[in-house]
């Protein structure tokens, strides 16, 4: 799960991590007399979406950039007008954009120099992994690519947590002076006390900023929640924003499915995490483009696999559909009525590939054979990607 900048601000106020003072607004209007309770001039407003490179994206109305200087509030105003119901482009939301709903209006502050700052889940140790690099600001993926060398890791014990040594070597890396090393210490402390209490998979601050006045700022913000977690953050779960969200992975959540959209034309629908990625492959091996990963889970019902289906042929892109099954727990019959009910229901009109394997797969075969649908029948996951990608090609 993701939030937006001016929600990751709030949580920084929350748990003392230093970032200048900010409001939110719908209107050009609320941005307008936000910048005049900021104080009018040296405001900067900034499009919310759940996206990176906002500062350097299009609008489809032909304004540039996401992110603006504003010398007063009545142009915080105008530029406000220019992104609020517009739609913005940026190198991670691909050639659709996003649409931009609200702006942040938030306080500018002098900057010495720009910094790059995150926090994430390692997944090789399984450990929580601080990132920093002096070279911060919008070319951090520059400079990951061209100079890593200048790109630090410290790696934090989870049951120690960040110690004191780590800090004081990570600002000595940063090559932070004075008294810019205890405010860095200060602010690592309070970003990781989030991290972990919050239950976040990312936490990213680009840019970190000294001020010459000897402050350490967390200029923006981008945070990613460990869904699975959520069960018991429901302050953090209150955050999320389902319009930022693909809508077929919002239904999805609510019939307690695992579903991801991609970009294929065959629509996947599977019992098992490892056994969706494995049906993925095999599409790919035999080449064809999967259209999404599907995970019904191990004790899905036929109204789980009514609303599977609902979803799958909600994407104009899907021109087949593969259902692959190996009962366990599961029993392949209920997944069988569930597919006919399916079929029936959303008057199915592509092709639909079915491999049923494993507990009570005698009883869902007769199902399907006198169930009244067209399908095409597969005895492996070989065969059915095979029988997939010819009937789509057809």
């Amino acid at each position: 799960m993701n939030i937006h900048e001016f929600q990751a601000k709030e949580l920084f106020e929350k748990f003392g991590v230093p970032t200048p003072a900010g409001k939110v607004a719908s209107t050009p209007e609320e941005a307008q007399a936000a910048a005049e309770a900021l104080g009018g001039q040296g405001v900067v407003v900034k499009a919310q979406v759940h996206a990176g490179g906002r500062g350097k994206g299009t609008f489809k109305n032909g304004f540039q950039g996401g992110v603006h200087l504003v010398s007063s509030a009545e142009e915080a105003g105008e530029i406000a007008g220019k992104m609020i119901g517009q739609t913005l482009v940026t190198h991670q939301t691909g050639e659709e954009g996003k649409l931009v709903r609200q702006v942040l209006i938030a306080k500018s502050v002098d900057i010495d120099h720009e910094h790059y700052l995150s926090i994430l889940i390692d997944r090789e140790t399984n450990q929580p992994v601080i990132i920093a690099s002096r070279e911060g600001g919008v070319n951090i993926e520059d400079v990951a690519e061209n100079t890593p060398e200048k790109i630090h890791n410290e790696f934090i014990h989870p049951t120690l947590g960040l110690q004191g040594y780590q800090t004081r070597k990570l600002a000595a890396k940063l090559g932070l002076t004075g008294k810019k090393p205890r405010a860095f210490g200060k602010l690592l402390a309070s970003l990781y006390k989030l991290f972990i209490e919050s239950d976040c998979s990312m936490v990213e601050i680009n840019p970190l900023v000294e001020t010459p006045d000897g402050d350490i700022l967390a200029l923006d913000a981008k945070f990613n929640f460990d869904d699975n977690a959520l069960y018991r953050q429901p302050q953090i779960e209150a955050l999320r924003d389902p319009e930022e969200e693909d809508p077929r992975e919002v239904a999805a959540a609510k019939f307690d499915l695992n579903y991801i959209g991609l970009d294929g034309n065959i629509a996947c629908l599977v019992n098992g995490a490892g056994l969706a990625m494995a049906t993925m492959d095999i599409i790919n091996h035999y080449g064809g483009e999967p259209a999404n990963f599907l995970d019904v889970g191990g004790g899905a019902t036929k109204e789980q696999v009514t609303n599977a289906f609902k979803i799958i042929t909600g994407d104009p892109n899907v021109k087949g559909i593969l259902v692959n099954i190996f009962g366990g727990i599961m029993d392949c019959d209920v997944i069988a009525h569930g597919i006919v009910a399916a079929t029936k229901e959303v008057g199915l009109k592509i092709p639909l590939i079915v491999r049923l394997e494993g507990n009570n797969v005698a009883a869902g075969k007769e199902t399907l054979a006198n169930g009244g649908v067209d399908l095409i029948a597969a005895d492996n996951l070989d065969d059915a990607a095979q029988k997939a990608v010819a009937a789509i090609a057809a």
